[in-house]
């Protein structure tokens, strides 16, 4: 039996990322591990940003948690392909729970960046966006940067769960390294929500 394979991506994804968070507004964000969490900071630290050391597979259900508790507030999940893998079983409870301000962009190479550049199941042909839309998500896929901006005008809004899934070229990234003090960055976060924090 001949093993399915995928063509990659061509979007270079630190662009890519800093297209989609351009006048952000009131986007509350929330990175998954690694290469997605050096790419929204190197697109600009802000303090609605929530960065995610570990926990991989929880940052999909992260978002469902926070878009869940700020209807008024777009939510988005930038992660990975290989984390988005490791949190199928969450796109069934994000179609279930159905947040409308909920978006999680796949940032999709079809490989695990973080342990070595090994072909993920992306790589090997499975179509996030398809698994994510037979789960009762709203999905779409971004191979040009001319798709986007429709992806970044998704981000705000208020007909989702949706996932998009941006096709990215493999290859490694310079890392960019926000705060890693988990106190902090939840203090930070906690304030950009309206909180007081001590």
């Amino acid at each position: 039996m001949s093993e399915r394979m995928t063509e990659f991506g061509t979007l270079d994804r630190r662009a890519a990322v800093a297209a989609l968070l351009q006048d952000r507004g009131d986007l509350l964000v929330i990175t998954g591990l690694g290469s997605p969490t050096y790419d929204v900071f190197a697109a600009g630290d802000h303090d609605a940003n929530f960065y995610l050391w570990g926990a991989m597979g929880g940052a999909g259900l992260m978002g469902l948690g926070l878009a869940l508790a700020q209807p008024e507030r777009p939510v988005a999940v930038i992660t990975g392909d290989g984390e988005q893998l490791m949190g199928l079983g969450g796109l069934l409870t994000i179609a279930v729970k159905r947040p409308p301000n909920l978006t999680l962009v796949v940032l999709d190479n079809g490989h695990f960046g973080e342990t070595g550049m090994q072909r993920s199941h992306s790589g090997h042909g499975q179509d996030l966006a398809a698994i994510a839309a037979s789960a009762g998500l709203a999905a779409m896929t971004v191979h040009t940067t001319q798709e986007l901006a429709a992806a970044r005008a998704a981000l705000h809004g208020k007909d989702g769960p949706r996932l998009i899934r941006v096709r990215i070229a493999p290859g490694e990234t310079p890392r960019a390294l926000p705060a890693r003090d988990g106190v902090f960055l939840k203090t930070r976060f906690r304030g950009a929500l309206g909180y007081a924090v001590a």
